[in-house]
């Protein structure tokens, strides 16, 4: 396993994190699978987790805790906030009031009387920068969190955050978790930018474009991947953005091929590449699964590979854009853009 500093933070993690979103009724993971994984994961030399409060309703974190009872501080524990947890409408959002109750939760959830990095699952418009790092900052003073960062935001708001921070003498994000894969390079060309001149790590999640690029997607084979079962639509080969993903997976199924490498260290090798990245975050269902993309922790892609997956997306690029969660609340509401 390779490790890299997260940001400027000085903690050492590891180029391949456990993501534990398919643990739970999500993935249909029993405890003891998820504790398997865990242990598999830890013994390969991976030192983060990554987990969310949404994540199956707390199941996730629940595993996830008792998964690393009576090893927690050899871990670097992350979890998230910020997305619905009740129908209650103040059970949601960056709010002072709820991130103090959620990661009240989450602690319970997991065990442990604080995590390393709190994140802010996606940015709340409805909330002042402010008024979510005063009560993260403030959280952070009290020992329940380490360290804080942000999910899915768009670059004008990683910006915006880093201001409000200096301006308000706050604690700041230090780390940014965006969606990023060969299929989906749009952060290249904004997201990426910034974390750099802004020294954040940068964890990137669906680095397998939701299995795209697992090597289980291929020209005339039925889609049976677990995603698909109920996210049909973006696996609809008519669908014309599907189709163009389905025809550069072709592309670089034959890249992979030349380089002696499977898809997914093709795909992993392609995300830790790039210097922004810090580690990508993988979400095995199974214990093949982890095996399979932990063959991927010491793969270096070389300059004529790069070149060659340049050559089929270009840098910048989403394929499927329509699919990212960082557009601005003006372009997703015509009443924002109307007078």
């Amino acid at each position: 396993m390779q490790y890299r500093t997260l940001g400027r933070t000085g903690v050492q993690v590891s180029t391949l994190v456990l993501g534990a979103m398919n643990f739970g009724k999500i993935g249909n993971t029993t405890q003891d699978e998820a504790t398997a994984i865990v242990d598999a994961a830890l013994d390969a030399g991976i030192n983060l987790i990554d987990t969310a409060d949404m994540y199956s309703d707390g199941q996730s974190e629940e595993m996830v805790g008792k998964a690393i009872a009576g090893r927690r501080d050899d871990i670097v524990l992350a979890t998230k906030a910020n997305m619905p947890m009740s129908d209650e409408r103040n059970h949601r959002g960056s709010s002072r009031r709820w991130l103090v109750t959620a990661l009240d939760n989450s602690l319970r959830r997991l065990g442990v009387d604080h995590v390393d990095l709190y994140q802010i699952h996606r940015w709340d418009p409805t909330t002042s920068d402010d008024e979510t790092l005063s009560a993260l900052t403030d959280l952070q003073r009290s020992g329940k969190i380490r360290y804080f960062g942000s999910s899915t935001f768009p670059a004008y708001r990683i910006v915006q955050a880093q201001w409000a921070a200096r301006d308000n003498h706050l604690s700041r994000y230090v780390t940014e978790q965006p969606s990023y894969s060969i299929l989906q390079r749009g952060i290249e060309a904004h997201v990426l930018p910034v974390t750099e001149q802004y020294g954040l790590g940068v964890l990137a999640w669906s680095p397998l474009a939701s299995g795209w690029l697992s090597g289980a997607i291929r020209e005339g084979r039925a889609v049976t991947t677990s995603r698909s079962t109920f996210m049909p639509q973006r696996f609809d080969t008519t669908v014309p953005a599907n189709r163009a993903r389905l025809e550069a997976v072709e592309q670089l199924a034959t890249v992979a091929d030349d380089a002696g490498l499977t898809m997914i260290q093709l795909a992993l090798g392609f995300v830790t590449a790039h210097p922004a990245v810090t580690s990508a975050i993988i979400g095995p269902r199974t214990l093949d699964h982890l095996h399979s993309q932990l063959a991927a922790a010491h793969t270096v892609l070389t300059p004529d590979v790069l070149d060659a997956i340049d050559a089929i997306v270009t840098p910048g690029v989403d394929l499927a854009a329509h699919e990212k969660f960082d557009t601005p609340p003006s372009l997703l509401d015509p009443a924002r853009r109307r007078r």
